[in-house]
């Protein structure tokens, strides 16, 4: 389906071990897309419905959860089954009127409360038959894992629910219906939690062909740095994540492209006012992450949740406490879904059919050029300073503190694991940014005739260089040209009109 070639023999339950993929998505394909989420037991009840009369018509809705009274029953939010909530809520009626308006929905296994359904359904056959019966009921070709709490921390629950899914996804594969598998994580500014990247690992090693990871880029609580907005700490999260993903799927023995990637990946920002006070995700935020999101080609963006996207009333008096039914914030009703879903014109039903792809026929990856390249290409035997700047494999990665001989992408999954901080690809046309001169004085000139010993440090037309070993007559002007052999690197790089020393 949509040109993708669907991976044939899928084995249920066994990794994908053994298998080096490279997976890509030409631009025709990649069709991203916009869902709000729609709390469905939530009062005031919410009309997803006349979601059909506006530009947005799809809705992600949620919860699924366990039935209190019945652990491998599954409910809408633990307060009706599925034929309660046709009856109470007209539930069925309202999807199918939305599908009349070119609408369609998603939904929503987990959340925050109540108990998702692998963890309470400990019979692996009755697991499955619970998620399928939701899907059976509404007909649905997308399905949304939102893993918190005890859904998210409970390896048992994780390794039933990556069974099932891998199960009933490829029955129906077999049967000809599609069925897309999205994992919606908490994270914070620098990526999944350990706990995050454990359940997709999970996913993953029994065969769960992910259509993504959607970020839940909210609620970052003590991991939110003092004057960072939402935007920003989110774009950080969204990065951290990528980069995390590559990672597991190279674990998996599955290698991706890092434009398949970002396309696999989902951000879910809670609009307005967060449950943590400090936290508000402001209207102009929303639009900036809608731009980042857009020009990395992000697979899906959704937001929480369509039911709070207008201003509260007068009556509202504390907007800091967050409301179920507004944003707490001045906006006009519908302004975050229509900021967030700029450029993704995509559907539910263009994207349940893709599969990920193999090609053996990958190409080799060209070496970095120091003529294109904006900063100094990274080398085994460098040295860097906090804050320095590099060029690795295309992209560019400033060190978190002093390194050496530290993969900038060696391949980790949490951010403390590493000095290197991907801050993002090598542009077009770039060139060599100048290096920060300074003052005369501060180390020796470096001398043709001068004997240096490691770890000597010269300034060179005004560039601090350290010796990485012994040396005598070899030009700190080489390191740029050919930093493995030279036996001097610079101790920084500078950003365009930085000002700064060595340390």
């Amino acid at each position: 389906m949509l040109g993708l070639l669907i991976v044939a023999g899928v084995v249920v339950g066994s990794a994908y071990a053994g298998q080096r993929w490279l997976a890509e998505r030409s631009a025709a394909v990649h069709k991203p897309w916009f869902a709000a989420y729609v709390d469905v037991t939530a009062s005031p009840r919410f009309a997803f419905e006349q979601l059909g009369a506006t530009a947005n018509r799809e809705a992600v809705l949620s919860f699924v959860v366990a039935l209190p009274q019945a652990d491998c029953t599954p409910s809408w939010g633990g307060a009706y089954t599925m034929a309660q909530a046709n009856a109470s809520l007209d539930l069925d009626r309202r999807i199918e009127r939305l599908r009349q308006q070119d609408g369609d929905v998603a939904v929503s296994f987990g959340g925050l409360k109540n108990s998702e359904l692998a963890v309470s359904c400990t019979d692996p056959t009755k697991l499955k038959a619970a998620y399928a019966s939701v899907i059976n009921q509404y007909d649905i070709s997308t399905i949304d894992l939102d893993l918190e709490q005890s859904g998210l921390t409970d390896a048992e629950a994780g390794a039933r629910r990556a069974t099932a899914i891998a199960k009933l996804q490829a029955e129906r594969r077999a049967a000809g219906k599609p069925l897309a598998v999205w994992v919606t994580l908490p994270a914070t500014p620098q990526g999944l939690s350990e706990d995050g990247t454990n359940a997709v690992a999970q996913l993953l090693a029994k065969g769960v062909d992910l259509a993504g990871v959607n970020v839940m880029t909210m609620d970052y609580g003590q991991s939110l740095e003092k004057g960072q907005s939402m935007q920003t700490a989110s774009e950080k999260a969204l990065t951290g994540v990528q980069r995390q993903l590559g990672v597991l799927y190279q674990r998996a023995g599955i290698q991706l492209s890092s434009a398949t990637l970002w396309s696999k990946i989902g951000a879910t920002p809670m609009i307005g006012q967060n449950d943590e006070a400090e936290e508000v995700l402001t209207p102009e935020d929303a639009k900036g992450l809608n731009a980042f999101a857009s020009s990395h080609k992000l697979g899906r963006m959704s937001m929480w949740s369509a039911n709070r996207d207008l201003e509260c009333s007068g009556n509202y008096v504390d907007v800091k406490v967050v409301s179920d039914s507004c944003s707490g914030v001045k906006q006009g009703k519908g302004d975050y879904a229509a900021s967030l879903s700029t450029g993704f014109n995509g559907s539910l039903s263009q994207n349940a059919g893709v599969v990920t792809s193999p090609d053996a026929t990958a190409a080799a990856q060209k070496p970095d050029d120091p003529a294109t390249s904006p900063y100094q290409i990274w080398s085994t035997a460098g040295a860097y300073l906090q804050g320095t700047k590099v060029v690795w494999h295309h992209n560019v990665y400033s060190a978190k503190w002093w390194t050496q001989g530290d993969l900038p992408d060696n391949p980790v999954l949490q951010a403390w694991q590493t000095p290197w901080e991907l801050v993002g690809p090598v542009l077009p046309g770039e060139k060599p940014v100048p290096q920060l001169t300074l003052p005369a004085g501060t180390y020796p000139d470096w001398a043709g005739t001068t004997p240096y010993n490691t770890g000597d440090r010269v300034l060179f037309s005004g560039v601090p260089y350290q010796a990485k070993w012994w040396n005598t007559g070899a030009s700190p002007a080489a390191a740029s040209s050919n930093a493995d052999s030279s036996p001097w690197v610079p101790l920084t790089q500078a950003q365009i009109n930085e000002v700064g020393t060595a340390r």
